[in-house]
């Protein structure tokens, strides 16, 4: 049976005033890949990011219609935002690790929330780190600087990181432009292998990549979802003339 995941309805959102997502619906199959495509500035990141409420950091934002997680929606008034995003996990485009060793990044945000153990907390890096298929490689040196790692590495530790919390959805924004092609691949070969454990969502401008890894495809353009579906749908018959022209690098 399928579940839906995530599920938006009549999402828009604003920036001051400016208009940037517009009546979006869409919803999120659990524990399948769905790549988000489109041109530069097309509302890509910013739909990603309204998934863990990201966007709340930004001054004078406003959202109407609803973002549903489980069901539940987390843009009401009393949603517990902390909860949300223990939920829904993000990896951006650029590895960003703590200057702190490679071990206190995972287990950051699990001290800060004060109810693990020292034994739960070393359990859960362990296992984070091994999902994330870093372990081997720094099982000897958990306390060297993240900062030692190559950028690679670097991104899988953020994915790392993210896991830690055993979140339900994890949101990849980009999370290979600044990697060399091997670390890229290793990025694409471990998303398929996360996909049975949660829920992935990975904005991409490389539709070679969204090809080969993903289960769905939501085309954006001018802040509109356009077109939505399964992957080898969308690549090989699609609906609407400007996801064609998209895919057919006519624009982008």
């Amino acid at each position: 049976m399928v579940k839906r995941q995530l599920h938006t309805e009549q999402l828009n959102l604003w920036f001051g005033n400016n208009h940037v997502l517009h009546d979006v619906n869409l919803s999120i199959e659990q524990k399948k890949i769905t790549a988000m495509i489109g041109p530069s500035g097309c509302g890509k990141s910013t739909l990603l990011r309204t998934f863990n409420r990201m966007n709340d950091l930004i001054a004078d934002t406003k959202v109407t219609g609803k973002v549903l997680l489980d069901g539940e929606d987390i843009y009401h008034p009393k949603a517990d935002v902390t909860r949300i995003r223990s939920k829904v996990g993000m990896v951006f485009q650029k590895p960003n690790p703590f200057p702190k060793s490679i071990f206190n990044n995972v287990a950051y945000g699990l001290v800060v929330q004060g109810k693990y153990s020292r034994m739960d907390i070393q359990d859960r890096v362990e296992k984070s780190l091994k999902a994330a298929w870093l372990w081997d490689e720094v099982k000897h040196r958990l306390h060297d600087s993240a900062m030692s790692l190559s950028g690679g590495q670097q991104q899988r530790l953020c994915i790392a990181r993210a896991l830690a919390n055993d979140p339900e959805v994890i949101l990849l924004d980009e999370p290979t432009s600044a990697l060399d092609p091997q670390s890229t691949a290793k990025i694409e070969e471990l998303c398929l292998e996360l996909k049975n454990e949660v829920t992935i969502l990975i904005v991409t401008h490389n539709i070679a990549q969204a090809g080969r890894i993903s289960d769905y495809i939501a085309f954006m353009y001018l802040g509109e979802l356009v077109e939505f579906g399964e992957t080898n749908r969308v690549f090989t018959v699609p609906q609407d003339k400007r996801t064609e022209a998209y895919l057919t690098g006519v624009f982008g």
